[in-house]
């Protein structure tokens, strides 16, 4: 089944994949492909370029043109020219794979080139259940060495629900990441005494900034960037207008789109569009004093998860949005944006599977991993 749909989806006739619409004039010859995909604004075709995995979750490129790619059972893939090598790296440290929970995020440091630094976000064991943790460690050929656990995020939790969790840098090299709020007590995410429904802030080498909005507030995590965040699963960083964005998973009802700024309270669980899962209201409130609204939110909840940023000139007609990967949803939302205002979107690649990520590789193309039917696949446009 699996091989199948990977071999339709190459064809690009997978059923109900876009909504189609006129191409925009920039783009001709799509008559030209039979396999060609006609969106609202660009003219594509879908490579599928790996089909086993399980639950992927991170992908990040070397300068090598290598690519890795985690699986939360805690593997991390090596693919290079857009094939797997058959090559895991060594040294990935033990991971606590409970429901949501194990090796997450991947990325490199910025200055990867001359430091060598790899960043990963994944679960732990400690005590009764598991703890976020950030740590960084060099390669040695396919072995992971030189690892340094960077930041504990406590107190621990059982369960495994709503671990986030992903890792950008800024244009001044700090981390951010994200923490859930672990599922089974949603205030932990408008206390600042615990690390979790938070978005965080760090050195690259896990020092905590002493800029940080409550570094100086009795009792806080100092690492704490933002709160009242659920469990976002998406974040981004957008250089060139140095803004940090995050999708964050909702309840039923009750995904967001949220412009992150320091110190900010994103309300949940006090404010929300969603309602429960056994459908009981959570809050009246959709708004509050002092709490920040989303940009946009999806009514139905469409899962949000991985996110990038379109600033490649392969995509002319794409550019400045921002893709969602969507696991219930199991499609690709583009987001069309004006400054920090959402213009609308459009459904791509529906009923692909539960999209865990979508990416921008280092030389312009999106990628996308995607759960339950295993895919990687790669979007290409259709040139003039």
């Amino acid at each position: 089944m699996k091989n199948n749909l990977a071999i339709i989806l190459s064809a690009g006739l997978f059923s109900g994949m876009v909504a189609c619409s006129e191409p925009s004039a920039n783009v001709e010859n799509s008559e030209s492909n039979p396999n060609a995909i006609q969106s609202e604004k660009l003219t594509f075709t879908l490579d599928t370029l790996y089909t086993d995995f399980e639950n992927p979750w991170g992908m990040t490129w070397l300068p090598d043109g290598r690519m890795l790619v985690t699986e939360r059972k805690g593997e991390i893939l090596i693919f290079k020219d857009d094939k797997y090598t058959g090559e895991k790296l060594t040294g990935v440290p033990a991971v606590h794979e409970v429901n949501q929970a194990g090796l997450l995020d991947i990325a490199i440091h910025p200055d990867y080139e001359s430091n060598g630094w790899i960043y990963l976000a994944y679960a732990k064991d400690m005590g009764d259940g598991g703890v976020l943790t950030i740590s960084r460690a060099k390669l040695d050929g396919n072995a992971l060495v030189d690892l340094e656990e960077l930041i504990v995020n406590l107190p621990e939790w059982k369960g495994g629900r709503h671990f986030g969790t992903r890792i950008v840098f800024d244009n001044d090299n700090y981390l951010y990441y994200s923490n859930g709020d672990k599922g089974n007590r949603p205030q932990n995410a408008q206390e600042l005494d615990n690390s979790h429904g938070k978005i965080h802030r760090i050195h690259d080498d896990g020092r905590i900034p002493e800029d940080n909005p409550f570094v100086n507030t009795p009792g806080a995590v100092a690492s704490i960037w933002t709160y009242g965040n659920r469990n976002p699963q998406g974040i981004i960083f957008d250089k060139e207008n140095n803004r940090l964005w995050s999708v964050e998973h909702g309840p039923k009802g009750g995904d967001e789109l949220n412009l992150i700024e320091k110190g900010k309270n994103y309300g949940w669980p006090e404010v929300t569009f969603g309602i429960d899962y056994d459908g009981s209201t959570i809050t009246e409130n959709t708004e509050k004093e002092g709490m920040q609204q989303p940009v946009t939110y999806w009514d139905p909840s469409i899962a949000t998860c991985g996110m990038t940023l379109i600033t490649s000139d392969k995509y002319p007609s794409w550019k400045g949005n921002i893709l969602v990967a969507a696991l219930a949803g199991q499609h690709i939302a583009r987001v069309e944006m004006e400054g920090t205002s959402y213009v609308g979107e459009e459904k791509l690649l529906d009923g692909i599977g539960r999209v865990r990520q979508v990416c921008q590789s280092p030389d312009g193309y999106l990628y996308a991993i995607v759960e339950a039917t295993g895919l990687m696949v790669k979007i290409i446009p259709q040139q003039d």
